[in-house]
């Protein structure tokens, strides 16, 4: 096992657990979510674990307060696998009526809110969780912040030690915990044994519709040439239909990109314009970008 790093995110979970009953962290698979909240619960349920997975899952249906039982915080490692166990988390943070009772963690949005009768509100916080940044990983200093961006702005100085082949391969290796600290071609693999999960399983799974893999494939590699852009799901569309022979529509473009988010694969950047008043966000499209630039040069073999 490699020695845990301390995440940015370890502080900010620390300070929510103060404040609030239950803390959800969602992000994509790989990203450290269990190992991050690993280090500050008291107790663990591992919803996936093969050996007590059948009898987790009888338990959440018929009697989900007995999984929540444990020295809190009580870490629920992917809840989403039965849904029923949000209601559950949120009526024993009602009645125990204490802080920091729970955190939940998942890769996916659950496929459906049928078990899911309430929101949260109150009760949960949530807590989205990305690969790791260059600070995080140790390969950047750190020496510009954006606070001393808007603070300081003439004061600010910073070295970058890193030259341009470091820089390329770092952004094809990602910031995936499991890579860090490999060199060259293993490193690679990890985002490419990513990269495959998701075309050959996790895109179906997150909403429960089959979907072709040769044709996630070029959806996922229209989108990475257009990772950075505003393009529409008609840009997207075409650039797919130059090469598959079948017809495609705007909006099977539009359920690849909410599958992809409900993995937390694809996380748009929101339009934005620091005059509130302005009309101009309304009428800007979301820029496409994946959770991790290794995602889009994995899906362009480069």
């Amino acid at each position: 096992m490699k020695e845990y790093k301390p995440r940015i995110v370890d502080r900010i979970l620390k300070r929510k657990l103060k404040g609030i009953g239950a803390v959800l962290i969602q992000g994509p698979k790989w990203c450290g979510k269990t190992s991050t909240a690993e280090q500050i619960a008291g107790s663990v349920l591992y919803m996936a674990d093969s050996k007590n997975e059948a009898q987790n899952m009888t338990l959440a249906e018929l009697d989900p307060q007995r999984l929540l039982e444990g020295k809190t915080p009580r870490l629920i490692d992917e809840w989403q696998l039965a849904p029923k166990l949000w209601d559950a988390v949120r009526y024993e943070v009602d009645h125990r009526d204490e802080l920091g009772q729970f955190i939940l963690t998942g890769s996916a949005v659950p496929p459906s809110s049928d078990h899911i009768r309430h929101t949260g509100t109150g009760r949960f916080i949530w807590l989205t969780m990305r690969p790791m940044s260059l600070y995080e990983s140790q390969e950047s200093t750190g020496d510009v912040s954006l606070a001393e961006l808007f603070n300081s702005p003439e004061k600010i100085t910073g070295t970058n030690t890193l030259d341009l082949d470091k820089l390329a391969f770092l952004t094809c290796r990602g910031g995936w915990p499991r890579a860090i600290g490999f060199t060259d071609e293993t490193a690679l693999d990890q985002a490419a044994g990513y990269y495959d999960a998701v075309v050959h399983s996790d895109v179906s799974r997150a909403d429960g519709r089959l979907r072709n893999p040769e044709r996630v494939k070029l959806f996922m590699k229209s989108y990475a040439r257009n990772q950075g852009t505003q393009a529409t799901s008609e840009v997207i569309r075409q650039d797919m239909q130059a090469n598959d022979m079948k017809a495609l529509d705007s909006s099977t473009v539009y359920s690849y990109i909410r599958a992809l988010e409900r993995i937390f694969v694809i996380e748009e950047l929101k339009a934005w314009n620091p005059n509130l008043r302005s009309k101009t966000t309304i009428r800007t499209s979301n820029t496409r970008f994946f959770v991790d630039p290794s995602i889009a040069a994995a899906a362009l073999g480069v």
